[in-house]
């Protein structure tokens, strides 16, 4: 067997949702403004396409402009999603109520649910973000 380098032993696992949109630029931007993200990566095409990495605190997530061509589509093209994000925050109201100023639309206003104070907007690119935070004991 191969010898492992120590930064390899050292790498921790992560996963990181690659969001397919349509009009990849328009959608960095929604996320900087809805959600205070940050981009850590940003490679753009020649032909007007996006791939960044972008960051909430220390979560990390992907945007691409999507490519049929690749088996990539946007909830725009499929006509929903098949996955949520969930955004854990420690003042949902304050989050959720940003992404709506930025253009998000209320798919179910934030109240406290089964131990949860959570809400739920889509984005203007078709996914869904259920933003919330455990209630502690006694709230």
């Amino acid at each position: 067997m191969g010898q492992t380098s120590q930064s390899a032993k050292d790498q921790k696992t992560t996963i990181s949702p690659m969001l397919s949109v349509r009009n990849g630029a328009k959608a960095v931007e929604f996320y900087k403004t809805a959600f205070g993200a940050v981009e850590i990566f940003r490679l753009d095409s020649e032909n007007g396409t996006v791939v960044a990495r972008l960051s909430v605190g220390t979560a990390e997530f992907w945007v691409a402009d999507e490519s049929p061509e690749h088996q990539n589509f946007s909830p725009e093209s499929l006509g929903g999603g098949t996955v949520r994000m969930v955004m854990i925050v420690e003042n949902p109201d304050a989050a959720f109520d940003q992404a709506v100023a930025a253009g998000a639309a209320v798919v179910r206003p934030v109240n406290n649910d089964y131990g949860w104070r959570l809400g739920r907007v889509v984005d203007p690119y078709g996914h869904h973000w259920e933003i919330g935070k455990p209630l502690s004991e006694g709230a």
